[in-house]
């Protein structure tokens, strides 16, 4: 069907239905789903359409169900092609005329009446959605107290940061890339940076990671040719920066595809890093390591800023799978540290059984994270761990949700 923005949609309605009924990540999804679009703006497209659904989901559906005589089932395809042509027009400001030309071809066959219907009354009504999405009700009450600020930090897409290799040049990076810096050694920019174009990309003088994300690493310190374990490595994040503190890195990774992105940004940087490629829960070192950081696979829930899907794919089935595993991998982290060591622990997670829960079984003694160590505006908890979440820091663009604890082992 030869009309322009069309497949855009109908590559967003096949990520819809990927995450909504397949419980695969956006991510997972667009392998399949985004075959066939023609250049990056339509790739882009569908990708916004579908992430400003899944954020909106539950207002999208009741501004949906407000207009209907008779509910429409949750997986039927006019709410799905709803929801689409609401995101565009409450979300990506696309004129009306544009979202009912675009979004009626994904019912050919359908009920286009009903959807044309539903969508034209919602017009005429000057229909807005609320300040901040509202969070599907298992979320909010995992979340508890905190569920309505995180979902006020949740309403937007997050900006772009940035990690420098020489956190010294932070005033000059901050300079040159027209951006803010929150603490030594970041930049941040407005989102939909195209990141191949800025200044020092080529030259690898930095590389992008949520201001969260980086915080475990700092919380090591200079490295000094020390040795340490970045268990769970890839795609490298905190291996670059483990490096460009001084530290003799040893990368670990069980998935090839991820370690191959770790190898090209270490060949961008000019960073060195020793990579493994194995499982951490049977592999051995030849010796203990002075630090080892373990930033653990877990449910993600933390970046709902840039994937939303999580708010829809994550109940407690994979929580609890997730938190066996971390409670697994910090048994073997714990022996990877030589005595006199360190060990870090952290998840992109906003659940209480990836985080705290862990934390609390650890027998280690507690190394407290002091607020010096942290971007202005974060304060350690009573128990010396970090706890950030979308919320904070909201009026310079907020960060992922984290959790992050330290610990001494004895000598």
């Amino acid at each position: 069907m030869d009309i322009p923005g069309y497949p855009a949609r109908k590559a967003a309605l096949r990520l819809l239905d990927a995450v909504l009924r397949r419980g695969e990540t956006l991510d997972q999804a667009a392998g399949g789903a985004l075959q066939g679009l023609r250049g990056g703006p339509d790739r882009a497209l569908a990708r916004a359409l579908a992430g400003e659904a899944l954020r909106w989901l539950t207002d999208l559906d009741a501004l949906i169900d407000s207009a209907t005589r008779q509910v429409l089932p949750v997986d039927a395809k006019p709410r799905a092609a709803l929801r689409l042509m609401l995101a565009g027009w409450l979300r990506l400001d696309t004129p009306p005329h544009a979202v009912i030309a675009t979004g009626l071809p994904l019912l050919a066959g359908g009920p286009r009446r009903l959807a044309h219907g539903v969508f034209s009354t919602l017009v005429k009504r000057g229909v807005r959605l609320p300040d901040a999405p509202t969070l599907p009700e298992p979320v909010r009450q995992r979340w508890g107290a905190r569920a309505d600020a995180i979902a006020a930090g949740l309403a937007n897409p997050p900006p772009l940061d940035l990690t420098l290799r020489d956190p010294a040049a932070t005033a000059d990076w901050a300079q040159r890339l027209d951006g803010m810096s929150l603490m030594p050694g970041h930049v941040r920019l407005p989102r939909g940076t195209a990141v191949e174009n800025l200044e020092g990309f080529e030259q690898g003088a930095w590389w992008v990671q949520d201001l969260a994300a980086s915080l475990p690493a700092r919380l090591l310190g200079p490295g000094e040719g020390r040795r340490v374990l970045d268990l769970c490595a890839a795609p490298g994040g905190k291996t670059l920066q483990l490096a460009a503190a001084g530290w003799q890195v040893t990368a670990l990774d069980a998935s090839a595809k991820r370690i191959e992105r770790m190898e090209a940004n270490l060949a961008r940087t000019g960073l060195a890093a020793k990579i493994v490629k194995a499982d951490a829960l049977d592999w051995l070192p030849s010796a203990p390591f002075d630090a080892v950081l373990l930033d653990a696979p877990c449910t993600a829930t933390g970046t709902a800023r840039r994937h939303p899907d999580v708010l829809h794919r994550i109940g407690q089935r994979q929580i609890v799978e997730m938190a066996d595993l971390q409670a697994a991998l910090l048994a073997r982290a714990r022996d990877f540290v030589k005595p006199g060591g360190t060990l870090v622990f952290a998840t992109c997670s906003l659940e209480r059984a990836e985080g705290e829960a862990q934390a609390e079984a650890v027998t280690l003694q507690p190394a407290p994270i002091a607020i010096a160590e942290l971007p202005a505006g974060l304060v350690p908890s009573p128990q010396g761990w970090v706890r950030t979440d979308p919320a904070m820091l909201d009026q310079a663009g907020g960060l992922d949700g984290f959790f992050i604890a330290r610990w001494h082992l004895p000598s």
